[in-house]
């Protein structure tokens, strides 16, 4: 007897792969076969975790603190995490609504495990992240996707939410600052979207991840906002803590429990180690480190965007946080895919394709992240001149 195929589940054939592998594969090819080649498709820090949190990470598994530790995560972690709120903002959260996650991913999983039923709408930005909609599909929601133009600086707009609620919608998932395009919503513009998405009982999902690293403007937070409020953070960009796998998640008191039900299941806990390494990311000191990164990252950004400018690359919204520049390479082909990967090719130079972001005109879109230290960028910068001078 013939045993039948085993198929996977559907969800898995419809999560779509980065476009950038295509790129980051080449890369390492062309590398190993002794190229240089400039790394602008990463998405994280250029910087190591500060030296003050690595040294509590080592103490930490010296001296053997790696059990489980609650859920929610450590409680000084989480008292650490509101008054990160109260010191920065000015905002008044009780640590009880605080939840440690492994990671704003996890952090994300479990709040969109926490909302969203089968059949349920969540707008996703487009462009956007698209961690938002593979995981809205994966727990058998419908991601429907929010056009965003520079216009309103890639960031939506009651308008935009309006015309795009339908009754099956269950809220709004963004991002500010946003990734791909670096752009931060207009508070006054998010309080009117809270209000409309609360007025028919939907939630209001912030992703902060990027949210210390604002150029020309204090950070800010989407605590305040009325109703159904979840923020989303995480200790890998601002922090630059990427491979610990850390975050948090701010939620409305209510959810707490249901949260913690879903984490104990999902994940148990956050990795130990780097929970106690964290409470050390909240210092004095460490917190002049970052702001002193902060700043690099805004002189990086100050020489990047008028390059790629001249090299032809229109970047229709100037980075305003995050560390991208999402660049408009349609006044050589439009074709976001073949223009990097031509890019690599012939000057060793990494992007990614902007199709990785959603399908609302991304093909016309690359974007380079500014995670290099000021000569490797600069070198990035010749190369990109010199391929669009020959196009």
């Amino acid at each position: 007897m013939t045993p039948s195929r085993l198929l996977a589940a559907h969800r898995a054939a419809d999560i779509e792969p980065f476009h950038v592998m295509d790129v980051l594969a080449r890369a390492q090819a062309l590398e190993a076969a002794g190229r240089r080649v400039v790394h602008m498709e990463i998405g994280e820090p250029d910087f190591t975790a500060p030296e003050s949190v690595v040294e509590a990470g080592v103490r930490a598994l010296r001296d053997g603190r790696t059990a489980y530790t609650a859920t929610l995560g450590l409680g000084a972690l989480r008292e650490a995490i509101a008054g990160h709120y109260r010191q920065c903002f000015g905002k008044r959260v009780s640590p009880e609504r605080v939840a440690v996650s492994a990671g704003a991913s996890g952090g994300l999983l479990l709040t969109v495990a926490l909302y969203v039923n089968p059949g349920d709408e969540l707008l996703v930005p487009d462009p956007g992240y698209p961690g938002y909609r593979h995981l809205v599909r994966a727990f058998e929601g419908v991601p429907r996707p929010l056009p965003l133009s520079p216009a309103s600086s890639f960031q939506p707009t009651l308008e935009a939410v309006r015309a795009a609620w339908t009754p099956r919608t269950k809220g709004l998932m963004l991002g500010s600052p946003s990734n791909p395009t670096s752009t931060i919503a207009d508070p006054a513009e998010l309080e009117r979207i809270a209000r409309f998405v609360a007025e028919r009982g939907g939630v209001l999902i912030a992703d902060e991840i990027y949210q210390g690293l604002v150029y020309g403007a204090a950070p800010a937070s989407a605590l305040d906002l009325p109703g159904e409020v979840v923020l989303v953070n995480s200790f890998s960009k601002y922090f630059c803590m990427t491979g610990w796998r850390l975050g948090w998640v701010v939620l409305p008191q209510e959810r707490v429990r249901d949260f913690e039900k879903l984490a104990q299941h999902f994940f148990i806990c956050a990795p130990s180690a780097a929970q106690h390494a964290a409470l050390q990311a909240f210092t004095p000191a460490t917190l002049a480190l970052l702001e002193a990164r902060r700043a690099q990252f805004e002189r990086r950004r100050d020489f990047l965007v008028p390059a790629l400018q001249r090299a032809g690359l229109a970047v229709p919204c100037a980075p305003r946080g995050a560390f991208y520049a999402y660049a408009d390479c349609s006044a050589f082909g439009g074709d976001a895919h073949r223009f990097a990967l031509e890019l690599l090719e012939a000057e060793g130079v990494a992007a990614t394709p902007g199709l990785d972001f959603g399908s609302n005109d991304t093909a016309r879109y690359v974007r380079f992240a500014f995670t290099r230290p000021q000569p490797e960028l600069e070198e990035a910068a010749a190369r990109i001149a010199r391929f669009c001078a020959a196009r």
